[in-house]
């Protein structure tokens, strides 16, 4: 027992950037912890709670046989705080090694349309861009959120920034509003199997920016523009639409209509 205590006082000092400064928190002279890593000496009931108290482990968890214990402190939330910075920026580079580089095949613009959340009925076009920086692919969306006949109405701009994965054949993007930092949302997208991209389909789900804030989930679509276009031009038509605009195209209308006999559990993309 006294060398399983002794394992998994190693595994918990592996948390931090030294013994020492394991044993000057801890108030306990060196010597003495080394020999309770060594398994020679089992610290004292009085002792063993201090070091429980101060990695935040229950007293029988410090006495478990060491394989169990590893696995319970790398699922064990309490001990990635201890590293939160270091933990995050793992999660977040595992994330990106798994993702595929399939994905840069989608770097350019892209007109992307659904039903609103915050204006019920019209149809929302905005611009997004997948650009990579580095090994990661980031993309920005910008909403113009005016109606047609309203050009002399100060325009309200939202933009988001995100970063997407490539992963299990389905594209995942998450991103929140930069301006105001009050939201986050997340798309999901069928990936094309051509060589030509034209559309992508999915859902987005995301908060209405009224005041209800209301949860949404949304069918969305994504219209490939190329990688050099006209921006301020084709910023212009990003705007509210009504569903009976000629301009918009009528296999479009349903692949982002939300509405109909839903004959699964879940609300899916088309």
């Amino acid at each position: 027992m006294n060398q399983d205590v002794a394992l998994n006082l190693r595994l918990l000092c592996s948390y931090y950037k030294s013994i020492s400064d394991v044993t000057q928190r801890l108030g306990i002279s060196r010597s003495q912890f080394n020999r309770y890593l060594s398994g020679r000496h089992r610290p004292a009931a009085n002792t063993l709670r201090r070091i429980c108290e101060f990695f935040d482990v229950a007293e029988y968890e410090l006495q478990l046989p060491h394989k169990q214990f590893q696995q319970l402190v790398q699922h064990n939330p309490r001990q990635d705080s201890l590293t939160s910075d270091q933990v995050e920026l793992d999660h977040l580079k595992r994330l990106m090694d798994k993702s595929s580089p399939e994905l840069d095949k989608y770097l350019g613009y892209y007109f992307e349309y659904y039903y609103s959340m915050s204006n019920p009925g019209k149809i929302l076009k905005s611009l997004v861009c997948f650009s990579k920086v580095e090994d990661k692919i980031l993309y920005q969306r910008t909403e113009r959120l005016i109606e047609i006949g309203e050009q002399n109405k100060e325009v309200c701009h939202c933009k988001y920034l995100g970063v997407a994965h490539f992963l299990s054949d389905r594209i995942f993007m998450t991103d929140y509003e930069s301006l105001t930092i009050n939201e986050i949302t997340q798309t999901i997208l069928y990936p094309t199997f051509k060589n030509r991209i034209h559309w992508l389909h999915g859902l987005r789900m995301g908060v209405s920016s009224n005041d209800d804030r209301m949860p949404c989930s949304a069918r969305v679509s994504m219209e490939f523009l190329g990688q050099d276009i006209p921006l301020r031009k084709t910023l212009a038509e990003c705007r509210f639409y009504s569903p009976d605009d000629p301009t918009l195209d009528k296999t479009l209308l349903d692949m982002i209509n939300n509405q109909g006999v839903n004959e699964h559990w879940q609300f899916r993309a088309k």
